[in-house]
């Protein structure tokens, strides 16, 4: 059997999907450690994982407002919002993301290792270390390669020169912004490591053995990925911490059934989420609201044919489900389409805006801006409820994830991943052995966070 490194940090949604699979390397003998956030510890001991916490990275928890270091929601635009994924995830901390990394390899020397996308400073430490690794990508493919679409603005494909020019223009964009905020800190944190340096800030994420990419095709639009890259499918699984409870309503109430859910990280939705509750407080049907323990029903309105909690297995609730009204996070809006169910998608930031636009292209969703009045939601809603060609394009995905999910490809991609001869490990850093603190760039480091 073999030995897996993960390494994660608290954002949300990215943590289940990533999560679930090593559940499942466990369960078939393999042993894991999960290196991450200390909120994480008791899901990675749940999905049968050791766990250490970072020791030198700065402790995220996006699941929390106060100790969400990030704080994306706070900017006004896209450009600000990436503008702090970039000081506050990417770069700022990137050397004592590396250092952690360095130091946990050294520790369980596993087989391989499997990094979170959005925890850029563990990767030149898994390069480094000549073990082979794997990056985890959450959400549809979104590096500027293949021509993949641009990023965060809920585009879709458009053919000819146009099309072209558009996402060439945009990319260049949002390259350019990532370079200047943080290229030359990642090149000096892999110049530290004996690594060559890099064109562009993305080209990171493509010195890796494997990028597993965690959705269906069918759902993503096309793209040539690059050659260390394949999709493995979504994981549906739904987090450890949702609460079980029995169904608010009578058996046999005939009503169809709204389930809403804007996320389990805190994004300003209170406005967006009490505006669907009016939208849907007139209509003959039965809503549960959920809040992912960012809101407490005293903050939002109530109805009679509304029912709010914190949070509920979307397992339990979908199959029963006529819609789902969400924030467009990946996890949300595969789910629904798993079960067939057609979503109404309000994105508040992030790959929402993409995800949303995704389905929409399948002809199994909608899209509403987060400032749109219940009136407007209402009239939404009512098409994804009557127009019966939003639930037969859910219902036709549903089945084609059906046929790709029977085969573990991420599981099997991991193991398969383990079994590669180690290669290209330096001499003078031996299996065993972190790298020396001089080596964590001095210049990315804080004097007072040195030894």
């Amino acid at each position: 059997m073999s030995r897996f490194l993960f390494v994660m940090i608290e954002g949300g949604g990215n943590v289940p999907p990533q999560l679930a699979v090593a559940r499942r390397l466990v369960a078939r003998g393999h042993e894991v450690r999960v290196l991450g956030d200390p909120s994480l510890a008791a899901g990675a001991q749940r999905a049968g994982c050791d766990f250490a916490p970072f020791r030198h990275a700065p402790h995220q928890d996006m699941r929390s407002r106060e100790r969400d270091l990030v704080r994306d929601w706070e900017g006004r635009s896209p450009t600000q919002r990436f503008a702090r994924l970039g000081e506050h995830l990417f770069f700022g901390p990137l050397s004592r993301y590396t250092r952690d990394a360095a130091e946990q390899l050294a520790d369980l020397r596993p087989d391989a290792a499997v990094v979170d996308f959005l925890v850029l400073g563990a990767l030149p430490a898994a390069e480094r270390s000549g073990l082979p690794y794997a990056v985890l990508v959450h959400t549809p493919f979104q590096l500027p390669v293949g021509g993949a679409v641009p990023i965060g603005l809920g585009l879709r494909p458009h053919p000819g020169l146009l099309g072209r020019t558009r996402d060439r223009l945009l990319w260049r964009m949002l390259t350019r912004m990532f370079d200047r905020g943080g290229l030359a800190r990642l090149n000096a944190q892999r110049s530290a490591l004996g690594l060559r340096p890099l064109a562009h800030f993305y080209e990171q994420w493509l010195t890796a053995t494997r990028l597993l990419v965690q959705t269906s095709p069918a759902f993503d639009f096309p793209v040539r990925l690059p050659p260390n890259a394949v999709y493995v499918g979504p994981e549906l699984e739904d987090p450890a911490w949702t609460e079980r409870s029995s169904a608010p309503w009578e058996p046999g109430d005939a009503r169809p059934l709204v389930l809403v859910s804007l996320g389990s990280t805190f994004q300003n939705q209170q406005g967006p989420t009490a505006r669907l509750i009016e939208a849907v407080a007139p209509l003959p049907v039965r809503a549960l609201v959920t809040t992912g323990g960012q809101l407490t029903p005293r903050e939002l309105p109530s109805a009679p044919n509304v029912v709010t909690v914190s949070s509920v297995p979307h397992a339990a609730v979908l199959p029963q489900a006529a819609l789902m009204a969400c924030h467009g996070g990946h996890g949300s809006v595969i789910k629904a389409l798993a079960h067939g169910v057609p979503v109404l998608s309000v994105p508040l930031g992030r790959d929402q805006l993409d995800n949303a636009a995704r389905a929409a292209a399948l002809g199994a969703g909608l899209t509403a801006s987060p400032g749109s009045s219940p009136a407007r939601l209402r009239r939404k809603l009512q098409r994804l409820l009557s127009e019966p060609q939003f639930r037969a394009a859910a219902r036709r995905f549903a089945e084609t994830l059906r046929a790709e999910q029977r085969t573990d490809r991420a599981v099997l991609e991991l193991e398969a991943l383990a079994r590669r001869e180690r290669a290209g490990v330096d001499a003078s850093q031996p299996r065993g052995t972190a790298p020396a603190w001089d080596a964590f760039s001095p210049d990315l480091a804080s004097p007072e966070l040195r030894p």
